[in-house]
This record gives C-alpha cells, sequence and structure tokens, in this order.
C-alpha cells in the first residue's frame, strides 16, 4: 500500500493527515498554537510555532505507522492564508507572522486606492485592498518597522515558511500569491506594477510554481527530526480554500462550497479569469492548474459559535451546547445575530462594524441564542450566495465541510437559508485532504486532480429545503440585511471604547 500526507496549517492548530491510495484516512495528528494578539486589532503568531508543532505532530504519526515509511511517498500542504512572514539574507525571521485576521492596516488600504486606484486594482488583482491581504501588512512595516523592512529579503506565505523549513527550498505557490494583492491573477506573474508603486523589491517575491508542483524532498534533519524517509517528495500545497474546495470536489464549473471553520466561506468553481464582479467576492487562482475560483468569506463563522460557547458554556461541550436546537423555530423566536465579531468582508469590507444580537426578550432561553448565532453565521454566508445569484450563476447543490458540516441540524439550516440541497462527505477533511490529493496526483498516482477527487471523495447524506423554512427565512434575511446599515455608525462610535 502507498500513502501520502496531508498537512493543514491552520490559524489555531496544525493538522497532519495519512491517507492511502484508495483516499482512506489511516491516521490523523492535530497540534495547537497560540495566537498573540498584543493590541486590539492585531493577529500574530510565531512562525517556528508553526515548525516546532508540525514537526510534533508528523513525529507521533509516523511513531505509530506500522509499515515502512518508504511506502509515504509524498506530502503536501494547505495553509491560511495572507499571512506575511519575512525573512533576511539569512533566511531567519525578522518578526512575528501577521496573520489575515488582523486588522491594523486600514490606513495602508486606504493608500493602495490613493495610489492604484479601485479598476486598475481590480483589473491586476481581481480583489479589493482589505485589511487581512499581504500588500496592506507590508506597507504597514514598511511604515512602522522600517528597519525590519530594510532587511527583508524575502517573503512567503506561512505554508511555505513550513515548506522551507523541510526542504531547504524558498516557493510559492499561485492559489497563495492570488491572496497577497502582488499578483496579476490572469498572467500567472508577480505584478511589477505593484511592486513599483509601493516600493516593493520584485526579489523579495518568492518563485512561483504549480500547487502540484515537486518542489524536492525532506531534508536529513527533517527527516531524523519526524522519521520520515529522506526520499519523501515535498509538493508546493495550495491555500486552505483552495485545498479546502479540491478536498471537496469543487473542480468543475457549476460546483459550489461552503467551508464553515475559524472562518467561512462560499467558493464557487469558475473556468475563466476573466469574469468581472467588481471586486465584491475574492478572486482566486485555484490549486488547479489554469483555474480559478471566486470566494465570499464571513470573518466570524466557526470563531462566532466558539466565542458563544466560550463565554456561555466554557465548561460544554458543542454537542451539549447545541441539545436542542432542532427544537427550535426558524428565526430564534425573533432573535438575529449578526457574526461581525472582528470586522466583515463579504459583503461589508468594514473592519470597524461589530456583531449584535437584535430581538432578545425575556422568554429567550441559550438554546434561542445558539440557534440565533448558527443562523446568522448562514445568513452572512448567504450574502455571498445572493452575489453569485446575481451574476447568472447557477446555485442548487452545495458541498458543506468543515464545523457546519458536523451537526445535521446546521445542514439542514443551511440548505433551508441557501435554499440549495446540502451534501455531506462520507470522509470530511477538508483542507488536509485537498493537500493530501496534491501530493497524490503530484506522485503520479492519478493522470488528473479529478480522476483522484472520483476516487478520493464519498457523498455520505443529502439534506434537501424545507419550503416552510425556504419561506420564513428568506423573510428574516431581508430583516437581517437591514443590520449592517443600522448598526454602522453606533459601531464607529464605540471604537474608542473597545478593549
Amino acid at each position: 500500500m502507498k500513502y501520502v500526507i496531508g498537512v493543514d496549517l491552520g490559524t489555531s492548530a496544525v493538522k497532519v493527515l495519512l491517507v492511502n491510495q484508495h483516499g482512506e484516512v489511516c491516521d490523523e495528528v492535530s497540534q495547537a498554537y497560540p495566537l498573540l494578539h498584543e493590541k486590539s486589532g492585531y493577529s500574530e503568531q510565531e512562525p517556528n510555532e508553526w515548525v516546532e508543532k508540525t514537526t510534533l505532530a508528523l513525529k507521533e504519526l509516523i511513531d505509530r505507522f506500522d509499515g515502512d515509511v518508504t511506502s509515504i511517498e509524498g506530502i503536501s500542504f494547505s495553509g491560511q492564508m495572507h499571512g506575511l512572514v519575512l525573512l533576511n539574507e539569512e533566511k531567519e525571521v525578522l518578526r512575528n507572522a501577521i496573520l489575515w485576521n488582523d486588522t491594523r492596516t486600514t490606513a495602508q488600504c486606504e493608500k493602495i486606492y490613493e495610489v492604484v486606484g479601485n479598476e486598475r486594482l481590480l483589473e491586476i488583482t481581481k480583489n479589493p485592498a482589505l485589511e487581512g491581504f499581504t500588500l496592506p501588512k507590508l506597507l504597514w512595516v514598511q511604515e512602522n518597522e522600517p528597519e525590519i523592512f530594510e532587511r527583508a529579503a524575502v517573503f512567503l506565505l506561512p505554508k511555505d515558511y513550513l515548506r522551507y523549513h523541510m526542504t531547504g527550498q524558498i516557493h510559492a505557490e499561485y492559489s497563495d500569491a492570488a491572496g497577497t494583492l502582488l499578483l496579476d491573477i490572469q498572467k500567472k506573474a508577480w505584478s511589477e506594477e505593484m511592486c513599483k508603486l509601493f516600493g516593493v523589491d520584485l526579489t523579495i517575491c518568492p518563485p512561483l510554481v504549480e500547487s502540484h508542483h515537486l518542489v524536492g524532498t525532506i531534508t536529513a534533519q527533517f527527516a531524523f527530526e519526524t522519521g520520515l524517509s529522506e526520499a519523501t517528495k515535498v509538493f508546493a500545497g495550495g491555500a486552505d480554500n483552495a485545498c479546502g474546495a479540491i478536498g471537496a470536489g469543487i473542480l468543475s464549473e457549476g460546483k459550489t462550497l461552503c467551508s464553515i471553520g475559524t472562518s467561512g466561506v462560499i467558493l464557487s468553481h469558475e473556468q475563466r479569469g476573466d469574469r468581472e464582479f467588481e471586486g465584491k467576492v475574492h478572486y482566486f487562482n485555484h490549486g488547479k492548474k489554469d483555474a480559478y475560483y471566486t470566494m465570499g468569506v464571513t470573518l466570524s463563522a466557526g470563531h462566532s459559535l466558539s466565542w458563544f460557547k466560550d463565554t456561555f458554556a466554557q465548561n460544554e461541550d458543542f454537542e451539549t451546547l447545541l441539545q436542542g436546537l432542532e427544537d427550535v423555530p426558524a428565526g430564534a423566536n425573533g432573535l438575529l445575530y449578526t457574526p461581525y465579531l472582528s470586522g466583515e468582508r463579504t459583503p461589508h469590507a468594514d473592519a470597524d462594524i461589530r456583531g449584535s444580537f437584535i430581538g432578545m426578550s425575556a422568554s429567550h432561553k441559550r438554546i434561542d441564542f445558539a440557534r440565533a448565532v448558527i443562523e446568522g453565521i448562514t445568513f452572512s454566508l448567504c450574502e455571498s450566495i445572493d452575489i453569485f445569484r446575481e451574476s447568472g450563476k447557477k446555485i442548487e447543490t452545495i458541498v458543506s465541510i468543515g464545523g457546519g458540516a458536523k451537526n445535521e441540524t446546521w445542514l439542514q439550516i443551511q440548505a433551508d437559508i441557501f435554499d440549495a440541497v446540502i451534501v455531506k462527505l462520507e470522509n470530511e477533511q477538508g483542507p488536509a485532504m485537498g493537500a493530501a490529493m496534491l501530493a497524490a496526483y503530484g506522485a503520479g498516482w492519478f493522470p488528473s486532480l479529478d480522476e483522484c477527487a472520483d476516487t478520493f471523495i464519498r457523498t455520505v447524506k443529502e439534506f434537501h429545503p424545507n419550503e416552510d423554512n425556504v419561506k420564513a427565512y428568506k423573510a428574516l434575511f431581508e430583516i437581517y440585511k437591514m443590520i449592517y446599515e443600522n448598526t454602522k455608525t453606533l459601531n464607529k462610535a464605540l471604537k474608542p471604547f473597545r478593549g
């Protein structure tokens, strides 16, 4: 039997997945690491934590593996997007990584619009200037830590730094590079124009390769630390959302994904790179060669539910917290929640907006609030589906992965709010499975990613819309959409009082 490993470098933990040639998950290990919040709006991590915890996870995986390690033919990666890692000439880390959910760069985003203009920015990068992207972080360092910026020899995205430690090789790949605001999406090249306009030396941009590209084998040192064979092939990998799409089989036109992790995304496959969405949704290169995907993002999706549990049910598990969820009617007895805990991305690119419960009364129970949180997350994701449908895309079937796919009542809520058939996968492993599939394809197990998906991905259940609930949710959705405009001014006024 042959095997591959998928490594998913997430925001709060790394997960490593051992998968055999039939697409069966043989083992998995996770290791958590902390987020660093030095100030309000700041979100950072120590890059060497990723290396240390991934090394520990892989060692644990190999220690439990009872086969010949040479049968593990390849390893590939999925990674949290947009994070800025700066290295000097000696390839040493210059500062903590600034992460995707860091919102300190509003002024830098405004500068990008002033310098390049919205129209030209969308022509080159296909995306608006948002705080989460990499270029604004780079400009923040340029303006606030000039001595560090001067010493920067290369910037890397999180998974690319991890891969460098395994191989000694520096690369980036298109699906992650697409989230930097420095890539010309259609030309698949770093934009000289963008670099020149912002005083960024083109030489700090790493060489670009395809997601399934073989970048080398692991070093003798890393093999010693983990127990892996030095012959293990290492493939470039992809952005977490691209890998989530691959792992869910979103590899052809008309296929759509709902992924609910810390953040939540609605992702739709695009065969062309020249469609126009006016920056309302993200437009990125796929992990599949010469393909693209469009994506709307809810910043605090699963984070909203974990915040609710940690705040109001710290000593309970999610199963206990959500007991009785199915008995609460659609609309949570007149209670609405907006998941703006750390600002919002789609359709409101607003770092200042914050969440709210609307409609509270003394009759509401904790389970009503839990249902309102779940419905609010799903309403927010539905705003992205609305944008896709308004552009003429047909969205009738959606594959659901992540935390939102673990609870069947939530899956039914998705079917009712999205008014679409929701597909649950038999072996839902999200981005880690997509990373494993890139390794399997890169290692030559299959002639295409599509054929790999045919073997690796199986549907276990479908959830169909309930017509009565669809009708109720359509009315509630119209009220939900009013909350943003009606709380925007209030949240701006509250900003000076935040801790």
